[in-house]
Formats: C-alpha cells, structure tokens, sequence
C-alpha cells in the first residue's frame, strides 16, 4: 500500500472472515420449502441480482416474496486462510477490529473459531444500536479504538454495507470479493474500493 498512516484494520464478518454459504443456503431451502421455487431458481436469482450490485441473497428473498426462516449460525466457518492472515497482520504490527452487523454473541462465535485473541475491538450492531451502512458504527469503532478514519482500513465483502459507508469516512477500502460479491463486476468497486482481492491472504500483498 505504502501509506504509513494506518493503523487499525477493520473486517466485516459475514463472507469476509466467515464463509456462510451452507447457512445462506439452509435459510434459501426452508424459505422456499412450501412454494413452487425450486432452490436452484432461488440461486441463479440471487446470482442476477448479485451481478446487478445488489445485495444478491435479501434482493431475491424480496423478489420472490419470500419470509426469512431463522439464521442458523453453526452453519457459519471462518475461511481457512483466516486465522493465518490475521495472525501475520498481527505480526505486522497492525491492531485489527471488526465492524460488524452481527446478533447477540459475536464475540463468542470469535472465540469458538479461534479468532478471538487476534482482535483489539469488536463492534457488532446488536451491541451497539446501529447497523452498517449508518456511518455511527463506524465512529463508534473510531472512538473505542481512539483512531481517525485515514488512519483505518475497512475490509469488507459488500459494496453498500462496507466499501461505501468506508470510503465516505475517509477510510482506506479492500472490496473483498468472497460469497456472492465474486459475481459482481470490477467496475462496481471502481473510485470506492482502494484494492479488490479474491481471497483473504491477497490483503497480505497490499499491506
């Protein structure tokens, strides 16, 4: 990267540390379980919608209709090139956060994959009242982290969620390109990502 000034990394979860494929899919199959969609209707949908920068997986549940059936979260894994890449960025001398929409219990799901010890700051929405992209989960992170939004990097999958709301603060941008956003075009993330990568690790090349 060659910029000196940051400090602090900040990761969303949901396909970025943690690959929610089987959970995504569990919720797809029992949403549709009473209708006449089939799952892999359901799929290439969410896939379209994807391409079009849209938030593939809630844009095909509101086109379809459909009724979110509970989250199943022990369906959730961390990427296996997770604990490797946090653990040199540590090395590295970076503190690393995470900026999270997440439920009750995030910081538990973190320690029972092994995550936990490498977080300075964990900043989920249900602990502190707002939801990405409102920008005061951002400042929320600012503030506990006593850093300024240049001195920061946002690491996220989605573009409206995580790169946006980011680079309007004035953070560094890494559109991480796992999950359904491995769909999307280059050209979405041009002027508000500062580097796109497929996998994890790449962050290691950057920084």
């Amino acid at each position: 990267m060659g910029d000196k000034t940051v400090e602090w990394i900040f990761f969303d979860l949901g396909s970025t540390l943690v690959d929610e494929t089987e959970a995504y899919d569990r919720r797809a199959r029992e949403m549709i379980a009473e209708t006449d969609i089939s799952f892999k209707e359901f799929d290439d949908a969410r896939i379209a919608l994807a391409r079009k920068g849209l938030d593939g997986n809630s844009a095909a549940i509101e086109y379809f209709g459909l009724t979110k059936t509970p989250w199943h979260s022990e369906h959730e894994l961390p990427y296996p090139d997770a604990h490797s890449t946090l653990a040199a960025l540590c090395d590295k001398g970076y503190r690393l956060g995470v900026i999270a929409n997440q439920n009750s219990g995030t910081r538990e799901r973190l320690e029972k994959w092994g995550l936990l010890k490498f977080f300075d700051l964990v900043v989920a929405s249900s602990d502190v009242g707002y939801s990405k992209p409102d920008r005061r989960i951002f400042e929320k992170a600012f503030e506990f982290a006593g850093c300024m939004a240049y001195e920061s990097l946002m690491v996220g999958d989605r573009l409206d969620n995580d790169m946006i709301p980011a680079k309007a603060l004035g953070m560094k941008t890494v559109w991480l390109k796992q999950g359904l956003a491995r769909y999307q075009d280059t050209e979405l993330g041009n002027e508000i990502a500062d580097y796109q990568i497929y996998s994890l690790n790449e962050i290691l090349s950057i920084l």
